[in-house]
């Protein structure tokens, strides 16, 4: 049991007695049970947090006031709900009123029919807490396969402790009408200062989000919980849930790193780009792998995060760093390259072997009114590296234009090529191709 005069939580529950007083006195239970259990439903792509929270409350028989207070913290008051858990049938909630001339504060009036205890549950928004996901790459030493592990990160600054909570983190893009931070640290509007009549266990008014977050969220509510220190991922509609098996206390201003998930023996191929108009003469080095079943992988899409890439790179297990970027949502069944940066190990040159202008053509006038250009060009690749590597050769070409090499290549799109080139360790190539532009009235297309 605490009191409020000792508990330092910026929010507390007080139960008042109905007695025979002006308006304005209000009698107050002091003392207060702590939450039995809290559990938190974090999005990553919204600052919006539902939480669920859970209480014995000590009822008298006839008429409770039950008062709500969120100051100096970020809970959206027009998102609070109560409802009794046991008892249900003998506990009906009157109203619910935000005080006149008591700031930050909202009121129930609740009839009960029993006196003792009541189990109860108390549902919010809140902003303030968020997570993001991280992940750590570890390549082989030939870059054929790799470690690949997942973590997430809470942090929370909504100005409100939350102990032993159970932590659940939804992937899935939403829209909010309102921000609810704003409707935290905003006034109370002048509709809702007045007292409302609700039927419990209908929420205070989740309809001012008007935002499928709330239909969502309380889906999620109703998962079961994780097995212990696991991450258990469940699908819900365009959502995925992780639901943290371990419970954690989640201090204000507190951040804690959790794992996810560790797969061991991913299909990695170390690929390579290069196209001049994007990466000027540089060979960008990418690592390729599929979030798919065959890659051991597959289960759930991957949240959007933060990546840091290792290689082993010497057979006692001395690991370099490789690089750091970022990825965005990953979908099951998509390819992921993960962006390494600049590599001077491996080299692309294209060399202009050959320029000629012919079928110059003339109006009456003699005015050039068409021509065709004749390139010729080679494309000499190396890879200097002690693996086998992927090349990926990008050229863009403008205006009526043919290709002709012996090379396969794919065509992009109206401006573009790809040439793809396996290169053993250590390994020179050189490729050959012939463009031809026709210009005026040359040109066909």
């Amino acid at each position: 049991m605490k009191t409020i005069f000792s508990n330092f939580r910026p929010w507390v529950l007080a139960l008042t007695i109905a007695a025979a007083l002006p308006l304005p006195a209000r009698i107050n239970v002091v003392t207060l049970p702590g939450r039995d259990t809290v559990q938190l439903t974090i999005y990553n792509s919204a600052d919006l947090t539902l939480v669920k929270e859970t209480r014995h409350l000590t009822f008298r028989k006839g008429l409770n006031r039950l008062e709500f207070s969120w100051a100096n913290t970020l809970i959206d008051p027009t998102s609070v709900e109560f409802r009794p858990l046991s008892q249900a049938d003998k506990v009906e909630v009157l109203d619910v009123s935000f005080p006149p001339r008591v700031a930050n504060t909202l009121e129930w009036r609740i009839n009960s029919e029993v006196a003792g205890e009541v189990v109860v549950e108390i549902r919010y928004f809140t902003s303030g807490i968020t997570w993001n996901a991280d992940y750590v790459v570890e390549a082989g030493q030939d870059e054929k396969a790799m470690r690949l592990g997942g973590y997430v990160r809470v942090t929370n600054h909504s100005g409100e402790d939350y102990e032993n909570s159970q932590i659940r983190l939804v992937v899935g893009v939403i829209k909010l009408v309102e921000d609810i931070k704003q409707l935290a640290q905003g006034p109370v509007p002048a509709s809702a200062a007045m007292p409302m009549a609700v039927s419990a266990p209908a929420p205070a008014v989740l309809g001012r989000m008007r935002s499928v977050a709330a239909k969502a969220m309380m889906d999620a509510d109703g998962i079961a919980p994780g097995r212990q220190q696991e991450i258990i991922k469940e699908g819900m509609s365009e959502y995925f849930l992780y639901t943290v098996g371990q419970q954690d206390t989640v201090l204000n201003g507190w951040a804690k790193r959790l794992p996810s998930f560790q797969v061991a023996d991913v299909p990695v191929t170390s690929y390579y780009k290069y196209e001049r108009e994007r990466f000027g003469d540089q060979v960008q080095r990418y690592y390729r792998f599929t979030n798919a079943v065959p890659s051991k992988l597959g289960k759930e899409p991957l949240p959007d995060g933060a990546v840091q890439a290792f290689r082993n790179a010497s057979p006692d297990g001395l690991y370099a760093y490789t690089g750091r970027t970022q990825v965005k949502y990953i979908p099951v069944g998509e390819s992921v390259e993960l962006d390494l940066g600049p590599d001077r190990e491996v080299m692309i040159k294209p060399r202009l072997m050959n320029w000629t202008k012919e079928n110059i053509r003339f109006d009456n006038v003699g005015n050039v009114k068409g021509w065709t250009i004749r390139e010729s060009w080679e494309l000499e690749l190396q890879n200097s590296r002690d693996i086998a590597v992927v090349a990926d050769v990008r050229r863009n070409f403008k205006g009526d234009w043919t290709l002709t090499t012996a090379t396969p290549y794919e065509k992009m799109d109206a401006t573009k090529v790809k040439i793809v080139r396996p290169l053993a360790a250590r390994a020179k190539e050189k490729i050959t191709y012939e463009l031809v532009t026709n210009f005026g009235l040359n040109a066909t297309r």
